[in-house]
């Protein structure tokens, strides 16, 4: 089916081929939605978001891009405005986190193995690449997610963010070189904990 005929299925309230969409672009959206938000509960939420938006707003779609690419646009959109709404949520998170980790009164609570186990290294990395990944400024972040996680051309990064290539490039640029200065920094204070 092409997006012509998806769209206008959608425009007259077609079961069928809302069922298609959904089918299509369900998962890919819940993906995108969790790299920046790293919850799946919300990731899922957010998908549910995008579909209303998706149905709501289709008949106002300019078709100047491939429907796609506007899904990954209202996902992008949608993942970054909660991500917004709910910094000061998980601000406060951390700070339980921090405190109720590192009180020195918990000390059972949390046992170091005493051999490394590679999951648990391995989960400490993704950790450590994930905190870094959303330290970055909003346009290199989601740049980076688009084309690293996402694995999408230039091309369509430049239509869902609605920048030139060259912008694009340097956004990416700029987000590799940030990415590297933040990793040596938190590996090197992760090895030292270690140590």
């Amino acid at each position: 089916m092409t997006d012509q005929e998806l769209i206008t299925g959608i425009i007259n309230n077609d079961k069928p081929v809302i069922q298609l969409l959904v089918n299509k672009y369900h998962k890919q959206v819940i993906k995108t939605a969790f790299h920046f938000v790293h919850d799946m509960d919300d990731a899922e939420d957010l998908a549910q978001d995008v579909c209303i938006e998706i149905l709501e707003s289709i008949a106002q779609f300019k078709r100047t891009s491939s429907l796609s690419t506007w899904i990954y646009r209202v996902t992008v959109n949608k993942s970054l405005n909660f991500v917004r709404k709910n910094k000061r949520k998980q601000l406060v998170r951390q700070f339980e986190t921090f405190f109720q980790g590192g009180d020195g009164n918990n000390n059972n609570s949390i046992t170091e193995p005493s051999a490394p186990d590679s999951s648990f290294v391995n989960t400490e990395r993704k950790q450590i690449l994930d905190k870094a990944i959303n330290s970055l400024p909003e346009n290199q972040k989601t740049a980076f997610i688009l084309s690293k996680y996402e694995e999408l051309s230039y091309k369509e990064i430049t239509e869902i963010m609605n920048l030139s290539l060259a912008s694009v490039e340097s956004l990416l640029q700029r987000a590799k070189q940030n990415l590297q200065k933040k990793l040596i920094v938190q590996f090197s204070e992760y090895s030292n904990k270690k140590s």
